[in-house]
């Protein structure tokens, strides 16, 4: 007994060098993975200060840069109305296409009025696919298209997959989904050819996570973000800017389901305060939120556990359907 009593303790003495060792490795690694986080989250907001508050303090000349031309599709209501004013303000001629022709006409109206620029209009409705891109290509004809925003979308009210119609579907994939290469491919071609521009897709923070009850809009928006990293990198060096935008709530008709999501809040931006914002990041960052608070949101998200916020927007949708009933 005494001889395996001394033999463990020699065992044991012999292994605290190396264990000493390896507390000094475990420390190192420790500090190093600690300083990486830090580093790295003061990145974040530094860069985020950059995107979304410096960029705001300097006056863009975005007719310069990107050319005379604005394109809004989406343009009448909410987020496309607001980048349509705002981009107005800068100088730029507006070019609306948006499916009602009296709303079309009075935005453009109005644009005209407040800001004293050309605006054309083209009736479209997204839902109707390949046919209607023959008509807004020749409005295109002879601008000198500096900007195309691809805004259109569409949200049905959240609702199981098993309860929305054919006809929905077939509209997600041609609204939210088709829209975006179809009106990109109709003005990329100029833009590589002057060697400036920009094409600004709206995509969502629903691109980050596939949610219940919005099982297609999300998935939908996946496809935008994903395109848009695609053609950032194809066309890097041709000198046209491609960004992609992804926000969290705005207060839009599509948020109307539920007012948590619709009144502006500290999270739910309103239609011009979010335009105002998203304009200002263009040319500072190829991916954003385009609005600080959503940015918070956006990192909120990565780091918890994707079961966790799909169980939670489970919940909140479950107890939109039993309001309902």
């Amino acid at each position: 007994m005494e001889l395996v009593v001394n033999s463990a303790k020699e065992f044991w003495s012999e292994l605290v060098p190396y264990w000493r060792r390896a507390e000094g490795v475990l420390a190192v690694v420790g500090l190093c993975y600690g300083g990486s986080v830090v580093v790295g989250w003061l990145w974040q907001v530094t860069n985020g200060i950059r995107v979304h508050f410096w960029s705001r303090l300097w006056k863009k000349d975005l007719v310069g840069n990107y050319g005379k031309w604005a394109v809004v599709t989406g343009s009448t209501d909410g987020i496309g109305k607001g980048y349509a004013r705002q981009l107005a303000s800068k100088g730029m001629n507006i070019l609306l296409v948006s499916r009602t022709q009296t709303k079309l006409e009075r935005v453009a109206q109005e644009i005209r009025s407040e800001y004293g620029v050309e605006t054309d209009i083209v009736q479209a409705d997204f839902s109707l696919g390949r046919s209607v891109y023959g008509n807004i290509a020749k409005h295109l004809q002879g601008k000198d298209i500096g900007i195309l925003v691809n805004n259109v979308g569409m949200l049905v009210t959240p609702r199981l997959f098993c309860e929305i119609s054919e006809d929905d579907i077939w509209a997600y994939a041609s609204v939210n989904v088709a829209s975006v290469p179809a009106m990109t491919r109709l003005v990329l071609p100029t833009m590589l050819k002057r060697g400036k521009g920009a094409i600004i897709n709206i995509s969502s923070l629903g691109a980050y996570i596939p949610l219940p009850y919005m099982q297609i809009y999300t998935a939908t928006k996946s496809f935008v973000s994903s395109f848009t990293s695609a053609l950032q990198v194809e066309y890097q060096s041709s000198g046209v800017t491609i960004q992609c935008v992804e926000p969290g709530a705005v207060s839009t008709n599509m948020t109307k389901f539920e007012q948590s999501f619709h009144e502006p809040a500290f999270n739910v931006a309103s239609p011009d305060g979010f335009a105002a914002n998203a304009v200002a990041t263009l040319g500072y960052s190829d991916h954003t939120t385009g609005f600080w608070p959503h940015s918070i949101q956006l990192y909120a998200l990565l780091a918890s556990p994707r079961w966790l916020v799909m169980r939670n927007f489970l919940q909140v949708f479950e107890a939109l359907e039993k309001k309902k009933t």
